[in-house]
């Protein structure tokens, strides 16, 4: 509870109009801003008995709880005033006055038990106030002490041993006003512990008188194990009586001033700290489910069952432990994934560090997590976050990866637009800067784990493409076959007929040879003649 939300004055914290109980939502406002533990000290008694005088001493204050000095009783329903402990650092003291009991203006007095029920079941230490001296009468009027366990439960069972309340119970005061007599017996003096136990010492015998005088005291005996007993004398005298809490404490009975410090100063020292069964500390938050708790059942005609309170506390904080615990858990994922893993174990073992940490959080805030039912249901939700992670983890990958492709498939996808494999061939070289790409997009860091299922998706969604390139080459390729075979046989025919042409010419010239020859054939009997006639002339000459 912050130091700027202190309370000025009291607040109603359960109003008891025409005799209906109401919790205010002001009033349990305040208690769900407190989180130290709470020690609670309440008063009852019956009205005009100097309760509030009490309750603001116990505040450090001379006036906030409602006073009067006249018959009429002023608190209706109980009334809380949260203050820092005095002696208890970090503890918060929270002070609940009632109504007067037996106010004669109520005429109806059936809230008075339940007033009185209400302020056992809330409060660490039970204060009851009265006036003169303990006596039967006193007695009389604590009877309301002996209908606690035909107005509350300790659990759910049909029989019901009533020694438990002693477990659940607060401790006892007593607190006697304007105590006259002097405290001795027999001539000797006791201490107002001693006059207390002699009051609540029981009679023998088994007649319907000693059982009525006996009832109110074993139910005290009972239920409160742990009583103490304080008197005041009167604070002053005459007129100025009425008036006592409006005094300075200079003009009031240097005694009564001495008893009131010492009760003020016996409350602040050993009064507990609210708690609740198995032991667990009581902090605002958890005292306003039990407020609510215990006057639902009663406005509801129940009775009020403090295993139910308990039960009911546990489910409210043990379900405020599983959020905090998986709030924690989210936090520490955000803070320690960097999406997306290289791996899912990365995730995984991140994911068990957090899930520890969450659970450790669920254990220190829970309490009587029955068959761990809490445990369960938090292991559930981690898991189910866990896979949120992962599909998350999965998401991330895939995103990260489609953008990695398109960057570097780009220069492919452009120079398919552009016709660059539209060619001859052009499926082998398509096919070849394809895996130069997917080496490159395989060397990339920080892909996930969808890294290869992304890739086998975007080269599926281009089978169509590459089908085409494919599909283009070949018939490109057989064209060009085709092409080349004509040009083969075209070359073919002309070598043909450059060869024909040559031996034609060949012939022709071996024919001129031919007939040029036949030709020096046929001049050479001419010419051997003309010889034989040159040399017949040369012989001639000769002879």
């Amino acid at each position: 509870m912050a130091t700027d939300l202190w309370m000025p004055a009291p607040i109603c914290l359960i109003e008891n109009s025409k005799g209906q109980l109401t919790v205010k939502q002001e009033a349990v406002q305040v208690l769900a801003t407190i989180t130290q533990p709470v020690v609670v000290v309440a008063i009852v008694g019956l009205y005009r008995t100097g309760k509030s005088y009490l309750m603001n001493k116990l505040a450090g204050q001379r006036s906030g709880f409602s006073l009067g000095s006249t018959v009429q009783s002023h608190t209706k329903g109980i009334w809380m005033w949260c203050v820092p402990h005095p002696k208890k650092p970090n503890h918060t003291l929270v002070l609940l006055d009632t109504e007067g009991l037996g106010d004669v203006e109520k005429g109806d007095n059936k809230n008075d038990t339940w007033i009185f029920a209400l302020a056992v079941l809330l409060s660490s230490t039970f204060v009851y106030n009265s006036m003169g001296t303990i006596n039967q009468q006193a007695m009389d009027q604590l009877h309301y002490v002996t209908e606690l366990t035909q107005r509350v439960r300790v659990s759910t069972a049909e029989v019901e041993d009533s020694t438990n309340f002693v477990n659940f119970f607060p401790d006892f005061v007593w607190t006697v006003r304007d105590f006259t007599l002097e405290l001795k017996i027999n001539g000797q003096p006791i201490t107002s512990d001693e006059y207390l136990e002699k009051a609540l010492k029981l009679k023998e015998g088994t007649s319907d008188g000693v059982h009525m005088f006996n009832l109110p005291r074993q139910c005290i005996h009972q239920f409160f194990p742990k009583k103490k007993c304080f008197i005041f004398e009167p604070p002053t005298h005459g007129k100025k009586l009425a008036q006592h809490e409006k005094l300075h404490d200079s003009e009031l009975e240097a005694d009564f001033v001495e008893q009131t410090e010492t009760f003020c100063s016996y409350i602040f020292q050993h009064s507990k700290v609210k708690t609740v069964h198995g032991g667990i500390t009581v902090n605002g938050p958890r005292l306003e489910i039990l407020v609510l708790t215990y006057v639902k059942a009663i406005t509801s005609g129940d009775m009020p069952c403090m295993e139910n309170a308990v039960l009911a506390l546990a489910q409210i904080e043990n379900s405020a432990a599983v959020q905090k615990a998986l709030t924690h858990y989210e936090e520490m994922m955000k803070q320690r994934v960097q999406f997306p893993t290289d791996t899912l174990r990365e995730l995984l073992d991140i994911h068990a560090t957090c899930e520890r940490e969450a659970t450790e959080v669920f254990i220190k805030d829970s309490f009587k997590d029955v068959d761990q039912k809490f445990q369960k249901e938090l292991m559930s939700q981690l898991e189910a976050r866990r896979d949120a992670f992962c599909n998350q983890n999965l998401n991330e990958s895939a995103q990260c990866c489609r953008v990695l492709l398109q960057d570097i498939f780009r220069p492919l996808e452009e120079g398919v637009k552009q016709g660059a494999f539209s060619k001859p061939g052009g499926y082998g070289f398509f096919l070849q800067k394809k895996q130069e790409l997917i080496v490159k997009y395989s060397q990339q860091p920080k892909k996930g784990v969808q890294a290869e299922e992304t890739l086998q998706e975007y080269l599926k969604s281009k089978e169509d493409i590459a089908k085409t390139i494919e599909h283009t080459d070949q018939a490109l390729t057989a064209k060009e076959k085709e092409i080349v075979a004509e040009r083969t046989r075209a070359q073919a025919a002309e070598a043909a007929s450059r060869q024909l042409e040559e031996l034609q010419k060949r012939d022709q010239k071996i024919q001129e040879q031919k007939k040029s020859h036949l030709d020096d054939l046929k001049e050479v009997p001419a010419r051997v003649e003309a010889e034989v006639n040159r040399w017949r002339k040369r012989v001639r000459k000769l002879f």
